[in-house]
């Protein structure tokens, strides 16, 4: 239906019907219109073995597979008192990731899973719910991140994570309340096959140069990595002599007004000093470009899938129950990624 916009004089009234895209026009700032000329499109060109990967998403025989099945019922004992376990780690974890890939509550997975088994006629029992909620506070989860032979690029940023509290429009409009608590997740994403290899679930104080040795920890010893990517937060001396210690060129920038550091120990200059150097002759754009930098991004666009698919909000409360739900969220979200990701390039 459109919109009319009314021009009033001494005798009569006009209506002039305007379509939303015109007034969307109409009321674009400048500086918005002129960043839209300038925004690149993308086309899909794998466009028929992605449609097919969206399709599988769906697919219970991805999250619920001949492997789960093998070893759905816990074999070894801890030794301590009191009755073993009955399910695996990766019975539970199989579970919460059907309910965060099916946006299910706790009572409604047990329900569909078992109507699954059933389906199937598969001769295995599904853990209550309250097994569910319970091993959840302790639970290992198992990210599936793959294993690289050649260096990684990794590109690492935060996000945010709402526990409770209102939303954005809404704290714009009547400001923010006293009750309004999120949740920090740390990302370390590999620009080669854009999965999740590391993450870190802090409070929402946590500063973010403090987490990235941490993240670099998780890591493999024997896989390499070649560059780290981070925005200027990270410039921090932790943080390069972690990324020393891994042996990885830092494409961090420093600071604004930032001065050249003292050699390393073994007489080197340090890598910083020659960013700063290179953006004091060059400028930072030149060095954004002959970096690679720009590969960040690709941090936020996991952020931005990981938001799209399982939401914003974290419905745990505890934070051992959250740190579980967000890494389940990190497992199925590199599930999805491996059954096949868009392969884009800028379009004419």
């Amino acid at each position: 239906m459109g919109i009319s916009c009314a021009t009033l004089d001494s005798e009569s009234t006009i209506h002039y019907p305007l379509s939303r895209a015109l007034l969307h026009k109409l009321w674009m700032d400048p500086i918005s219109r002129s960043m839209s000329k300038h925004k690149h499109r993308y086309r899909i060109r794998n466009w028929r073995a992605y449609n097919a990967a969206l399709v599988e998403r769906g697919s219970l025989t991805v999250w619920f597979d001949e492997a789960h099945r093998a070893r759905w019922y816990e074999t070894e004992r801890s030794g301590k008192r009191g009755a073993p376990r009955r399910y695996s780690d990766l019975a539970v974890q199989c579970g919460l990731v059907i309910r965060e890939v099916f946006h299910l509550p706790l009572r409604a997975t047990e329900g569909f899973m078992r109507s699954v088994i059933d389906l199937l006629g598969v001769a295995l029992t599904i853990p209550d719910h309250s097994t569910f909620s319970r091993r959840a506070a302790a639970l290992t989860v198992q990210i599936g991140r793959r294993v690289s032979q050649s260096p990684r690029h990794v590109v690492i940023d935060a996000t945010g994570l709402k526990v409770y509290g209102e939303g954005e429009w809404n704290r714009r409009r009547h400001g923010a309340r006293r009750r309004r608590t999120w949740r920090k997740l740390h990302l370390a994403v590999d620009a080669g096959n854009h999965e999740v290899i590391a993450a870190e679930l802090t409070a929402a104080f946590v500063g973010d140069a403090g987490v990235l040795p941490a993240l670099l920890e998780q890591l493999p010893a024997d896989e390499p990595v070649a560059t780290v990517a981070a925005d200027g937060a990270y410039d921090t001396r932790a943080c390069h002599a972690a990324l020393l210690n891994r042996q990885a060129a830092a494409l961090i920038p420093p600071r604004a007004g930032a001065v050249a550091w003292s050699p390393l120990a073994d007489g080197r200059t340090h890598p910083r000093t020659a960013i700063v150097e290179h953006l004091r002759q060059q400028g930072s754009k030149s060095w954004k470009i002959e970096s690679g930098y720009h590969r960040r991004s690709l941090a936020k666009t996991a952020m931005f899938r990981l938001k799209t698919l399982f939401g914003d909000h974290l419905r745990n409360r505890r934070f051992d129950t959250q740190t579980t739900q967000a890494y389940v969220r990190l497992a199925a979200m590199n599930t999805m990624t491996r059954l096949g990701m868009p392969d884009t390039v800028v379009a004419c």
